[in-house]
């Protein structure tokens, strides 16, 4: 069976390049934590929903989200001890939000239980899945990050955090990843249904995942390119009305806006110059694409 992995942002940056820069920067180091709180949180409401949807049946499933309930509500509970500790804001995010955006780009047609049990829980599990992946990658390049970093207290203190979620986090990808390929043993019709939810979803996640990063000239566009590859994910009669549904709110894209605004304030707080300097350079570099690798140096 097919192993999808997260993909790194424009395709060149990964987990470790970008944790790399975060850590550096106490502020949007303690913004990103926020956002894990946040995601964590928000979990335990969306597997409550599934649980809720599934009505006790199957009945392994629905007892395996309870305990998966308990792990994220345990992981938000220490984040946000360790934000509180720390004297950071633990209120909504601001931004993109990754999840929010993950939940408007999914298919409400595949999401009904009483349509088709069976497609409900492929469809749930492969994303449940695929997101747990990149929580394992960001925890995981977090923590590599943390290591090269100066050994602060604070950071001692994050890493300690981090280092204790990411086990559990690495546990839920495997048991998804179990019950995803013993419903694909079941026959050949069942494996195909699980390729296509698993290739699904993780078009869906990578467009989610991009959205929060990519806020440069031309994201909007780059955010229709994505709609497009998961579009095309799926069966040729669906494929309209999906890009129709969405293609308004991808081109306006209210929340990217917002966040530009907000951006901008930020900077304009911290250094004036900078705005100038790095901001607009960055933010007009999105006519190229979303930012490169950063060459090493040579000495």
């Amino acid at each position: 069976m097919t192993v999808a992995y997260p993909r790194k942002f424009g395709n060149a940056l990964g987990g470790r390049d970008i944790l790399k820069q975060v850590v550096r920067d106490r502020e949007i180091h303690l913004l990103t934590l926020n956002r894990y709180r946040f995601s964590e949180q928000r979990s335990c409401k969306d597997l409550t929903d599934v649980i809720e949807q599934l009505n006790g049946k199957p009945v392994e499933l629905v007892r395996d989200l309870s305990r998966h309930i308990s792990d994220e509500a345990r992981h938000a509970m220490w984040l946000t001890d360790l934000l509180v500790d720390l004297g950071a804001g633990i209120g909504t995010p601001p931004g993109v939000s990754y999840i929010d955006e993950f939940e408007r780009l999914l298919d409400s047609d595949q999401k009904d239980p009483v349509k088709d049990l069976e497609d409900f829980v492929i469809s749930s599990m492969a994303a449940i899945n695929v997101t747990e992946k990149r929580g394992c990658e960001y925890f995981s390049a977090h923590i590599y990050a943390l290591k090269n970093a100066p050994q602060t207290e604070e950071n001692i203190k994050i890493r300690e955090t981090i280092e204790r979620i990411l086990p559990e986090e690495a546990g839920h990808v495997r048991w998804g990843t179990r019950w995803l390929a013993q419903i694909a043993d079941k026959s050949p019709e069942h494996r195909q249904k699980v390729e296509q939810a698993k290739r699904k979803y993780a078009a869906i996640e990578q467009a989610a995942f991009e959205s929060g990063m990519d806020i440069m000239l031309g994201a909007e566009l780059r955010r229709v390119g994505k709609l497009v590859d998961i579009a095309n994910t799926m069966p040729l009669w669906q494929r309209p009305q999906y890009l129709m549904e969405r293609l308004p709110q991808t081109l306006l894209a209210p929340d990217l806006q917002m966040t530009r605004i907000e951006i901008v304030q930020r900077v304009m707080r911290r250094n004036p110059q900078d705005l100038m300097e790095k901001f607009v350079p960055m933010f007009l570099n999105g006519l190229n694409g979303v930012p490169k690798k950063e060459k090493k140096e040579t000495v």
